[in-house]
């Protein structure tokens, strides 16, 4: 059996390359690593731009995201129907946001809505609760987790709506050092 390469349109690797942080040799083998989901959905010829979407239940095997407490989150955040099914497109968008050289706005704007749990573009109490219970594996107690969510509110609720709102999580990360070098995935 001969050596089956991927097979995109220039203008197809160039508009890839324009709206993500990959050269044209990445997106070949983000290509390589979508196909290896699963061979016999994904095409290797992708210039007639095929209908293809994985299940949730394959990406979030793969190693990079396997052993991600917030898997199934990530895929849901970046596919299009909201359930998980990636297309090529939504998993190079997962990828290149999840990419070091993606910036801190980009990655802010889809951490939180990770984090956002019921959807309602707010991260409350609750959404707080299963973050906190999901980073540490659900060790803590219930009093403790509690406790953490409520400093949490208090310190960054900007507005006092016992929520935080995109603009108090923005304010938020930015005085976390760390984050940057946290919300990233290599592939």
């Amino acid at each position: 059996m001969g050596n089956k390469q991927t097979i995109f349109t220039d203008e197809q690797l160039d508009a890839y390359q324009d709206c993500t942080f990959f050269t044209r040799k990445e997106i070949l083998r983000l290509h390589g690593r979508y196909h290896e989901l699963a061979p016999h959905l994904v095409p290797m010829d992708y210039t007639e731009e095929p209908d293809v979407k994985l299940p949730l239940a394959l990406i979030v095997n793969m190693p990079e995201l396997k052993e991600n407490p917030f898997r199934n989150r990530i895929v849901e955040s970046f596919s299009e129907d909201g359930l998980g099914n990636l297309s090529f497109n939504d998993f190079v968008d997962m990828f290149s946001v999840l990419s070091e050289m993606a910036p801190r706005e980009l990655k802010a704007i889809y951490a939180f809505k990770i984090y956002d749990f019921n959807v309602d573009n707010y991260i409350c109490k609750e959404d707080l609760e299963k973050t906190l219970n999901k980073l540490t594996r659900e060790e803590l107690t219930a009093e403790e987790v509690n406790l953490v969510c409520e400093k949490s509110i208090e310190e960054a609720d900007l507005d006092g709506d016992n929520k935080l709102s995109f603009a108090d999580f923005e304010n938020m990360i930015a005085r976390a050092p760390d984050f940057l070098s946290t919300f990233h995935i290599r592939i």
